[in-house]
């Protein structure tokens, strides 16, 4: 273990290994980006420090003295590791791929059309996409971002809002019989759809007074096949309307309940320094998301 009441400052130290492996106070200093005369104050406190002469001066010459040269030797050999431990850390994170987490269905119908433009921007990027409605942990070594649809109350973690997305209730228009947007309870008795892993049917209707249990039954599947059953008539589905607004627009679909709810989709990421793909990944994900119908780009500081 060691004691670090014991060691030297390390700026005094990097200062003394620069002038030895360049010979020259000027040099050392130029390598470091400062000032020749604080190369020579962080020599002459390490050397009041150990109680040792480091360096013999002559007019502008160095010459190391026989200590001056032992410890150069040492600094050389630690420094050096140093520098291949950082340079294997680095290396190994900007060859890692960026995973990004996020549902299925905002995967299908949002991200995954735009990704053209990611690639084209940053060739060099390797990405995973992970489209599943679980939360992953965003560890280090692990998922680096998700794409998270709700209140953005997500305390520890940076959070950046991307769009509004309110909670809709679809269903094909051939689902419905009769005005039902006046008798929410009759709902309950249609068949309903459901993503994977997810109660949003229920927790919705709740959230409307409505607490009857769902006794046209349910149909669990993945996101981006629920639109598919939406649109077939199977079901009714819980979506963001974001996500459905073509649908709508076309007939496809028709909008039953929607939910009052201030919610959207947020990008979230760990608290700190983002690694170099992460960051180009956050910045093109404004951008585009700020790029998208409806949204304005200066709310999104892009």
């Amino acid at each position: 273990m060691i004691d670090w009441r014991d060691m030297p400052p390390l700026s005094a130290l990097r200062a003394f290994s620069a002038v030895a492996d360049s010979g020259s106070v000027v040099a050392a200093a130029a390598r470091l980006g400062v000032t020749h005369a604080a190369i020579s104050q962080q020599i002459r406190a390490l050397e009041k420090l150990l109680d040792l002469p480091l360096v013999s001066r002559a007019g502008r010459k160095v010459e190391l003295t026989e200590d001056g040269r032992q410890l150069a030797q040492g600094l050389n050999h630690g420094f050096a590791e140093i520098l291949r431990s950082v340079s294997a850390l680095t290396e190994a994170q900007r060859d890692r791929p960026l995973q990004v987490t996020t549902t299925a269905m905002f995967a299908s119908r949002w991200l995954v059309p735009r990704l053209g433009s990611f690639r084209l921007a940053h060739p060099g990027v390797d990405l995973v996409l992970d489209p599943s409605p679980a939360l992953r942990a965003l560890e280090p070594g692990s998922f680096d971002a998700a794409i998270r649809h709700g209140t953005g109350d997500w305390p520890g973690f940076e959070v950046r809002k991307l769009m509004d997305a309110p909670l809709v209730v679809v269903a094909a228009p051939d689902l419905l019989d009769g005005p039902l947007e006046n008798d929410p309870d009759a709902l309950t008795n249609l068949p309903w759809l459901s993503e994977l892993e997810q109660n949003e049917a229920s927790l919705f209707l709740s959230r409307q007074g409505i607490d009857k249990a769902l006794s046209g039954g349910m149909i669990h599947l993945p996101g981006n096949l629920m639109l598919d059953a939406a649109r077939g008539g199977h079901g009714l589905a819980v979506v963001t309307e974001v996500l459905v607004a073509a649908d709508i627009a076309s007939g496809n679909l028709r909008v039953v309940l929607r939910d009052q709810t201030d919610r959207g989709y947020y990008l979230v990421t760990r608290s700190g320094v983002q690694r170099p793909p992460l960051r180009a990944f956050c910045r093109w994900l404004k951008a585009e998301a700020a790029r998208a119908p409806g949204l304005n780009a200066a709310a999104f500081g892009v």
